[in-house]
């Protein structure tokens, strides 16, 4: 681990702007690019911990609000601490904002995070890193998907709805990326439940895609995110392991 930098930035998109968190290591060298992608609680303390953890490890990470539409991070005002009493009230202001964020407008807004990555002087040239957890899961995979030149390696951490009805399902768009992919499914989510899990298998395989998909048992949706009542320790070391393993392999 190095030591880090971390900086609040705007980044215009084809919508308007978007704030963003960006953490480097502070050695004043280029490094690999990472859009970290955020759950559906949005650019806060905890993110930013993450992000600056994963630029410890020698890379550029850049942290978007994906909602910035809807106002600049926080968009909702937030607990420190979100718990099973705190989590319903929470989602009920979020939801009308998480369903304005469609697909096509992410993907936008991705190509301008790319975009921005591409011409930073603190990332090196070459193929950028994507890694999501929840909502944030799906928008890298879509990522990948939508820029197959331009990302290398994708993850996927506690992610719901990546299977479909709609033609453009994730799970219906895997075979377009050329990036290394990983899913870390938890073993409790009823977003993601098994059934789901082997259709996303079966996909991938259809298509040739190189991945892998790993059940972390006992775990639920959210356990990543260290300010949650789901934080799960034991599955937040193993999903650094796996997604350090997979981008120092890929980029």
């Amino acid at each position: 681990m190095t030591s880090v930098h971390g900086d609040p930035l705007d980044i215009p998109t084809p919508d308007g702007v978007a704030d963003a968190y960006l953490a480097h290591p502070d050695d004043g060298t280029p490094h690999p690019g990472v859009l970290l992608y955020m759950d559906a609680f949005g650019l806060r303390p905890a993110l930013k911990e993450m992000a600056r953890r994963l630029a410890g490890h020698g890379y550029t990470v850049l942290v978007p609000n994906v909602m910035y539409r809807a106002g600049r991070a926080p968009v909702v005002d937030l607990p420190d601490f979100i718990g099973p009493s705190e989590r319903p009230a929470v989602f009920e202001r979020l939801s009308p904002i998480m369903r304005e964020l469609t697909p096509d407008r992410a993907m936008r807004d991705a190509g301008a995070y790319l975009d921005w990555l591409a011409a930073s002087p603190l990332v090196t040239d070459g193929p950028v890193g994507a890694t999501g957890y929840c909502m944030g899961g799906v928008l890298a995979v879509r990522t990948a998907a939508a820029y197959p030149d331009r990302v290398g390696a994708a993850a996927s951490f506690h992610a719901g709805h990546l299977v479909t009805d709609a033609e453009d399902s994730p799970h219906r768009l895997v075979g377009r990326s050329t990036a290394e992919l990983y899913f870390g499914h938890a073993d409790h989510d009823h977003s993601m439940p098994a059934d789901q899990i082997t259709r996303l298998e079966r996909a991938l395989d259809a298509d040739g895609v190189t991945y892998r998909s790993e059940l972390y048992e006992g775990a639920r949706h959210g356990y990543t995110q260290t300010d949650t009542a789901a934080y799960n320790s034991e599955a937040d070391q193993r999903h650094w392991r796996s997604l350090l393993e997979l981008f120092g392999r890929r980029l």
